[in-house]
């Protein structure tokens, strides 16, 4: 049987691999050391210099607490001299982004080495083809008539590239849905402060419309179980007036002793 090829058929050699696995290390480390410091540079005292004219309309904003030259040569050129315009600091205090470096930290290394693992999965299959295991296919179609073989079958073509894809998936969705939760609830309370006597008049009318249908249904009930009185009392008048009209089938031993 032929044996499916690997990138280990590649870099041949105990020497490949302790490079390789060198370089990787030492590329790991640098990607989480420059995401970290990239997280870090975030945090801290934020200063922004905005410039105001004389009626107080904000005209130009930058950050930090000075201009450069070369900002101040642009502004002068643009609006006039810069004595003629007031200057406002405003400095703000962020805290640590831990979601956003998590997010980075945990995705970006496991996104390249996915990407890296598709590229060679493509490489290889591109230049030496792909081979069709075919009694793995018999053995996975025999061992698919039992439950348990087949869960077993399952586990085992569980392989870490789908660990990797879940580990990404539940990454992108740590960044994502909060942000959009976030976003949603800032346009909606917009919304809400914007439009207040539409979302009010809409709120009022869903309360009316709901307490409707719960009296609906309350008197819908109430006329249910009116019915089933109703069909339950004359079902037993009719088996008691039944039990009236028929006949005695046995006789009466009393009368016959007394006729003795």
């Amino acid at each position: 049987m032929s044996q499916k090829l690997c990138l280990l058929d590649l870099f041949e050699g105990k020497r490949y691999h302790k490079v390789i696995l060198l370089v990787s290390v030492l590329a790991f480390l640098v990607l989480e050391l420059l995401i970290y410091l990239a997280s870090a540079s975030q945090a801290g005292e934020k200063s922004r210099l905005a410039i105001l004219d004389a009626v107080g309309r904000k005209v130009y904003e930058t950050s930090g607490s000075s201009l450069t030259s070369y900002e101040k040569h642009i502004f002068e050129t643009n609006h006039g001299p810069l004595r003629n315009f007031e200057l406002q600091v405003s400095t703000e205090t962020h805290p640590f982004p831990f979601r956003a470096w998590l997010t980075a930290a945990i995705g970006i290394p496991v996104g390249l080495v996915l990407l890296v693992a598709f590229l060679i999965k493509a490489y290889l299959s591109l230049v030496y083809g792909e081979e069709r295991d075919g009694g793995r296919d018999h053995e996975s179609s025999n061992q698919g008539k039992s439950r348990l073989a087949s869960l077993s079958f399952a586990f085992e073509r569980f392989s870490v590239f789908h660990v990797g894809f879940l580990i990404l998936l539940g990454v992108l969705t740590l960044w994502m849905v909060p942000n959009f939760l976030g976003d949603f609830v800032k346009i909606s309370a917009a919304a809400i402060r914007d439009y207040k006597w539409f979302f009010l008049g809409t709120a009022v009318f869903l309360g009316v419309l709901i307490c409707w249908v719960v009296y609906l249904r309350y008197r819908l009930s109430k006329q249910m179980l009116d019915n089933q009185f109703h069909l339950e009392k004359y079902r037993l008048e009719q088996q008691l007036l039944l039990q009236r009209e028929t006949p005695q089938l046995l006789p009466n031993p009393v009368g016959e002793a007394q006729e003795h």
